[in-house]
């Protein structure tokens, strides 16, 4: 009889120790550049953007805090690799967000299949990362050079610029945004004259657009962002390949709102661009803006407000599979559906690319600017469907072919 009372105890005991036991944190690593030239587009503020989901959603998941760590990766793919293997190795973090980079992200793409952990890059531009080089652990949520060069590069054509020449950034982003260009305006019956790649950061563009100028085209194609982009078009305003008296279209295959605030609307009028959000769209995107603003002090980029939807889904993921592990909250990413202020029925393909609208914008004039930050007019909407890459075309093992 004691032999049974003291087993009923122990199991009792064994029983409320279990329960009393903490749940293992969900941590989330937001990994970007915080100081270089994308830190506008990305850094500290989507840093706030993720603290932002995290309360929204409650601060708590499956019993226990949501926490949060971040660091800068420099835009250096070996800087990034060694962050990220600490975070899976000893700091015990779930998922990675953002990247901000497309050399780092491809990098930190491979050890985080490795590692058997879930990366989503918000604001990631190489095609490759969701094609050739897809991995089950990894999703591009924002865009990709693809989407955006594909409906930016339809329009030109479209209005007549059939003779094409490239600005492009010389690593692997630029690569994939004028080879994806390319081929558009190549498919369109358009040509490409030539193309000029500079080096990331570049301060004087002067002989790379001499060198557009001298092609002959009709269609200046910039295949770089952040401050190359806002660079690149002040100094061809001020060289005259673009602007008063030139013939000369520009077409800005990744160009944020940052972007355009840095190099002004006199320099960028008239552009045309493709974006997967823009603040002033609808009543759910104004709302959204208006928090960032009050926060940041200045309206959200295109990957800023997506990294909120992402975050906010890997959360809703977890939530659903009851767990932070691995194969569980992955299949709970893929088959939950998205439906918010960033994507309007969106969903993820087998390739983890996030399906979604996109939006073909103009910058307006000076004159055409009513507020601070209306920068733009909605011309048109591209269905996620006709933007992405076709399924017959994928060269993605994971993606299913119709």
């Amino acid at each position: 009889m004691r032999g049974l009372i003291a087993s009923v105890v122990i199991a009792a005991g064994l029983t409320a120790a279990h329960a009393q036991a903490p749940t293992k944190p969900v941590k989330l690593g937001v990994l970007n550049d915080q100081s270089g030239q994308y830190a506008d587009a990305s850094g500290p503020a989507s840093v706030e953007v993720v603290k932002m989901a995290i309360q929204d959603f409650g601060g708590k998941l499956l019993g226990a805090p949501i926490e949060m760590i971040s660091a800068d990766h420099q835009n250096k793919p070996d800087i990034g690799s060694g962050i990220a293997r600490k975070w899976y190795d000893t700091e015990n973090v779930d998922v990675i967000l953002d990247l901000s980079n497309s050399a780092v992200a491809l990098a930190v793409s491979e050890i985080t299949r490795e590692k058997n952990k879930i990366m989503i890059a918000s604001s990631v531009g190489t095609s490759a990362l969701t094609n050739e080089k897809c991995s089950p652990n990894s999703f591009q949520w924002s865009y990709n050079t693809y989407t955006l060069a594909r409906s930016t590069a339809k329009a030109l054509v479209d209005q007549g610029g059939k003779d094409w020449f490239f600005l492009t950034a010389d690593y692997a982003f630029g690569h994939a945004l004028e080879n994806d260009a390319s081929s558009v305006v190549k498919q369109l019956g358009g040509k490409v004259l030539g193309s000029a790649r500079h080096p990331f950061g570049t301060n004087d563009f002067s002989s790379f657009l001499l060198q557009a100028q001298s092609s002959g085209a009709s269609v200046l194609g910039l295949a770089n962002t952040g401050l190359d982009v806002a660079t690149a078009l002040r100094q061809a305003h001020e060289f005259g390949v673009l602007g008063k008296g030139s013939k000369v279209k520009a077409a800005a295959l990744l160009l944020q709102i940052t972007d355009t605030h840095a190099a002004g609307l006199a320099n960028a009028q008239g552009l045309y661009m493709s974006e997967a959000f823009y603040w002033d769209r609808d009543e759910d995107s104004r709302k959204f803006g208006k928090r960032f603003f009050d926060k940041i002090g200045r309206m959200p980029t295109m990957v800023q407000a997506g990294l909120y939807s992402a975050t906010m889904h890997y959360l809703k993921a977890v939530q659903a599979a009851g767990t932070t592990e691995t194969a569980k909250v992955l299949e709970k990413i893929r088959s939950l559906p998205v439906n918010d202020f960033f994507a309007k029925n969106g969903h993820v393909r087998e390739d983890g690319m996030h399906i979604h609208d996109y939006y073909l914008l103009r910058v307006k004039s000076p004159e055409q600017s009513k507020a601070p930050w209306d920068y733009y007019d909605v011309v048109a909407t591209i269905s996620g469907e006709d933007a992405n890459i076709p399924r017959s075309e994928s060269k993605c093992p994971l993606m299913k072919k119709s």
